[in-house]
């Protein structure tokens, strides 16, 4: 509880390790995430660090097992992942390590080569076969037919024929047979009779069914083609053009002998290929199944040994280059597990010279160390998006668990809708072991790690909830309602009553359609109703004016308690840093300024509440009027609210007048006269400053806390002081505006904290429409259909809560409440200008199998 409310004292550390102990330190300081290392060579580039060399080979090792990963997943093999992470490799193993993952990735390269081989050869022996299957039936020839013309016509019969006629009628007649995509036919037809002038016969037909490329894998549509050409000067340009339009060409038997041969032998060899293709499928999944069961471990070591190198690049060398100086922030309180784990490493390596550490004064500020589990994380993760607190100031994050929930449930209230998200949130808190919730995709992941703040956001509203008496815009009557109709009957009243009271009979009941009940007379209110809003509100046509007047003075009521909670949490935060002057100079103006006017309204809120019962109601004066009033000082005297009331207003508006002036130049003036009366001020707090980097305010500051302990040790504080230039121009400006911020801001944030009754009367209104458009017109269906309809309807109703009411009414109060507490709430007391403190943690690696994952 005590590191929740405040972040941990840290202390800067310096690490002696033996060079040959240094890898097996880091690594049991890694399991155990104790410490954040200090680059001490920042100077350094990173290729020019002493481990630059190991961490390539890291990265070397990372690229192949992200090849493993690759072909693993490529085979269809799970990846085991396993529960437990092993620890970092011992450098003796490290070397025997790559030389088996060297070894089993030429392996698996050459046996996924000869396999790919094997395919693609495969595939084009399909082809071939299916090409020669379909041109048979483009050109039928007999047996004695000759690839030769030898039969011309007479030179008589044809006196135009030349010697280049008749030689080109001569020429060798040639055939180019193939595949084409189906895509490039028409480009490739039109492209064959511009080139070669139409000295071409092209035959086309279309594949039955589709193949596989054998250069991309792509399962497309083919047709086979088949072109008969004279000449070989346009067999070259058909032959160049089969190649620019990425055609498979295939040889064109002469003969049906010479066809029937060559189909024979393509089916022995597509037999003989399937088998070979499979024993290689078959040992390529061996050697995959066996490198799988590693796989994980090997990664994991992998990352923890890259970490541990970049670890190392931080340290820097001693004089003699044998021992590695590490400085690391660490807490503490784990100062005994920093030399346990030193200690454990120094005893693995074997080095007859143990490690050791060194505690060193800093004025450095240190990192901010909060420790968390897995409920408080998500509260601690809200208030650390505004900006991580910082060094030991008093952390939100404690008080957000209780009031972040809460004030959503105000906005949220909804007995329904807050109890089905409670479920949800249950569901998710009972099964967050499970593995697929953790690799969950990013808006399911989000829900998961915030399972708590659901929770009990859920569980707030359904408190809320049955203090508004809402459940899906409907009241419950728990206890009986305490108001009674029947007291309002004439008949059961004396005649001398009758003459004072206004009373109900069967003409009054039956001629006006609005009855107004009377608190006034009696047995009509028989007291409040045990828990929550009566249920008869729910009736009653002035129910929003009533509830808007509850729920406004209740939302004022909440952000000033708020706020105020926030002021006085800053008086803890002077008192931690030796700033008493604060408290007096700075808090205590702020409060009586804030009280005396906002904590005033309060009163005469609970005042008139307590004071005036239903027959002195309507002679109660207005809280608004009598606010306004305390201001504006009227001539004319009015009744107040209770007798003395014009005196205590004017006596409060005297504090808050005097308690501006304070605010805005009692600190300023005070560390001005602070600075003239001394030459050089600051504070020994055993190696720490008490200054803090975003204020220069404590610049001149008592030397060892002199002036607000009476005691004047000048001299013995000199040692360990800070002087600097006193501005005073700059301190009186920050302060004059932080102080106009602050009055002004009192007035805005308490009207911002009316969203609480704003988004409360939205949501009530949204939750009643839907239940009117919906619910009602199926409950008022006849009973003919009325079942029928029912069930679309309910489940209508369902999705439209779940989608409408619960995630984006939801959400919006959520961000709602996130503003109250960044804004309203910790600007009163929380600077958050800190560092995180990061670990050395082998725990923030992530061991999930990616393609990505040489990233460490």
């Amino acid at each position: 509880m005590g590191s929740l409310f405040r972040s941990e004292t840290m202390c800067l550390a310096q690490l002696f390790l033996q060079s040959g102990t240094a890898y097996e330190c880091l690594s049991a300081l890694g399991e155990k995430g104790l410490v954040q290392f200090r680059d001490l060579n920042q100077n350094v580039s990173s290729f020019q660090r002493k481990f630059v060399g190991e961490v390539k080979r890291c990265e070397e090792l990372e690229r192949i097992l992200v090849y493993l990963v690759q072909e693993i997943n490529r085979a269809d093999i799970p990846l085991p992942e396993g529960e437990t992470s092993p620890p970092a490799p011992p450098l003796k193993q490290v070397l025997e390590m790559q030389e088996q993952l060297q070894k089993l990735e030429v392996e698996l390269r050459e046996v996924t080569k000869n396999k790919e081989k094997l395919r693609k050869n495969l595939l084009e022996l399909i082809e071939y076969t299916h090409m020669l299957r379909v041109t048979k039936t483009f050109v039928k020839r007999n047996v004695e037919f000759e690839p030769t013309y030898e039969e011309f016509p007479s030179l008589e019969n044809d006196s135009l024929l030349d010697y280049s006629c008749m030689q080109r009628l001569g020429a060798k007649l040639g055939f180019v047979s193939g595949l084409i995509n189906q895509g490039k036919v028409e480009a490739f037809e039109k492209m064959l009779w511009r080139a070669c002038k139409g000295y071409t016969i092209v035959s086309y037909a279309e594949l039955d069914e589709s193949l596989e490329d054998p250069e991309t894998g792509e399962v497309i549509k083919w047709y086979v083609f088949l072109i008969s050409f004279w000449g070989e000067q346009i067999g070259h340009k058909v032959k160049k053009i089969c190649d620019c339009y990425h055609c498979h060409v295939y040889p064109y038997p002469n003969t049906a002998e010479e066809r029937r041969e060559i189909q024979e032998g393509l089916n022995t060899r597509i037999q003989d290929l399937y088998t070979v293709l499979h024993k290689t499928e078959d040992y390529l999944r061996q050697v995959l199944c066996k490198a799988a069961e590693s796989v994980y471990s090997r990664v994991i070591q992998v990352k923890k040994m890259k970490a541990i190198y970049h670890m190392l690049n931080m340290c820097s060398f001693d004089v003699t280059n044998k021992c590695l100086i590490a400085e690391v922030w660490c807490p503490e309180a784990d100062l005994q597990d920093l030399r346990r784990a030193l200690e454990e490493g120094s005893r693995e390596s074997g080095a007859t010279i143990p490690s050791f550490m060194n505690i060193i004064p800093t004025k450095e500020t240190p990192p901010t160390r909060i420790r968390t589990n897995k409920f408080t994380e998500g509260f601690q993760n809200i208030v650390d998006a505004y900006g991580v607190g910082s060094y030991r100031e008093v952390n939100p994050a404690l008080f957000t668990i209780i009031t972040f929930p809460f004030l959503f449930a105000v906005m949220f209230g909804d007995f329904g809708h807050g109890f089905v998200m409670f479920l949800f949130a249950l569901l998710l808190v009972l099964n967050e072991n499970h593995p697929r919730l953790n690799q969950s995709q990013e808006i399911m992941r989000m829900f998961f790690n915030g399972r708590y703040i659901l929770l009990l956001m859920g569980l707030f509203s359904v408190y809320t909830g049955l203090i508004y008496n809402d459940c899906f815009s409907k009241s419950v009557n728990l206890f009986g309602s305490r108001w009674n109709v029947s007291a309002m009957y004439s008949s059961s009243h004396t005649p001398t009553e009758h003459k004072k009271m206004v009373l109900w009979n069967d003409s009054v009941v039956r001629h006006n359609r609005v009855l107004q009940l009377d608190p006034s007379i009696p047995g009509v209110f028989r007291g409040p109703y045990p828990l929550g809003i009566d249920p008869i509100w729910n009736l009653a046509t002035n129910r929003l004016t009533f509830l808007n007047s509850f729920k406004m003075k209740m939302s004022v009521i909440l952000g000033i308690i708020h706020m105020t909670f926030g002021v006085i949490l800053g008086i803890f935060n002077h008192l931690h840093f030796k700033k008493k002057f604060n408290i007096y100079l700075v808090s205590i103006p702020e409060l009586l300024f804030m009280l005396c006017i906002f904590g005033y309204l309060i009163f005469m809120i609970f005042y008139k509440w307590l004071v005036f019962s239903a027959e002195t109601s309507r002679v109660a004066p207005s809280i608004l009027i009598e606010f306004i009033n305390m201001f504006l000082f009227p001539a004319s005297k009015t009744n107040g609210l209770y007798t003395g009331q014009e005196h205590v207003q004017r006596v409060l508006l005297v504090v808050t007048a005097l308690s501006v002036p304070v605010l805005f130049l009692g600190k300023p003036l005070f560390l001005l006269w602070l600075h003239n009366g001394r030459s050089c001020f600051g504070v020994n707090r055993r190696g720490y400053t008490l200054v803090r980097k975003d204020s220069e305010e404590e610049v001149s500051l008592l030397g060892n806390q002199d002036v607000e302990e009476g005691n004047n040790q000048m001299e013995d504080g000199c040692r360990e002081v800070t002087c600097e230039e006193f501005n005073f121009g700059e301190i009186l400006m920050t302060q004059v505006i932080h102080s106009i911020e602050y009055c002004l801001g009192c007035i805005s944030n308490t009207a911002s904290y009316l969203r609480l009754w704003a988004l409360s009367l939205a949501h009530a209104q949204l939750s009643d429409v839907l239940w009117a458009m919906l619910m009602r017109v199926g409950l008022r269906v006849d009973t003919t259909y009325g079942v029928l309809l029912l069930l679309p309807v309910i489940a209508l109703f369902a999705v439209l809560t779940i989608f409408i009411l619960l995630i984006m009414e939801g959400l919006s109060a959520f961000l709602h409440a996130i503003r109250l507490h960044w804004v309203e709430f910790q600007n009163k007391f929380y600077v958050g200008a800190g560092t995180k403190f990061v670990p050395f943690s082998f725990s923030l690696l992530s061991s999930r199998f990616s393609d990505d994952d040489s990233v460490a």
